[in-house]
């Protein structure tokens, strides 16, 4: 008997953490054959998804896929991503949550109307702050300076591994 996976579980609870504490879940995702969005927003093989109650209509997370609808610019749209290209899940407001390396191409239920010859091998990274983009550090120097997260701005997500 195979071992269940945890990811599905992990993204359920964050999504409940998000809404409970008032904040704006959102998704990133990894593109490909499986996953069943709007291509003309996906960039570099990814897009992130505002999943919350109000942006989204009829939301499952079942352990093989998130389903729902949400409107594009004004036009209601069936989205379908497959719970393995989920890259992340967090709180806008914040950035706080979790993130997951995509497991694309692992047993997972084929998408309806999937979509063909998207890019391969995108990878998450972090979105620089304003604050961090105006330092004039050597790229790739690490941060040592410890201060704490500077309230306003963009939120950004951070990963660790």
């Amino acid at each position: 008997m195979s071992e269940i996976s945890t990811k599905p579980y992990l993204l359920r609870a964050i999504y409940e953490w998000c809404t409970d504490s008032g904040y704006t879940p959102y998704l990133a995702v990894k593109v490909d054959a499986g996953t069943t969005v709007p291509m003309e927003y996906v960039k570099k093989g990814e897009i992130v998804l505002n999943i919350s109650f109000g942006a989204t209509s009829g939301l499952k997370m079942d352990n093989d896929s998130i389903r729902f609808h949400a409107r594009f610019g004004g036009v209601s749209r069936e989205i379908y991503i497959p719970v393995n290209n989920v890259m992340a899940i967090y709180a806008n407001e914040n950035g706080q949550g979790m993130a997951f390396e995509p497991q694309v191409g692992q047993a997972a239920a084929p998408a309806p109307d999937a979509v063909e010859d998207v890019p391969a091998a995108p990878v998450l990274s972090a979105v620089p702050s304003a604050a961090s983009e105006a330092k004039t550090e050597a790229p790739g120097t690490p941060d040592d300076d410890n201060e704490p997260p500077k309230k306003g701005g963009r939120p950004t997500l951070t990963r660790i591994k």
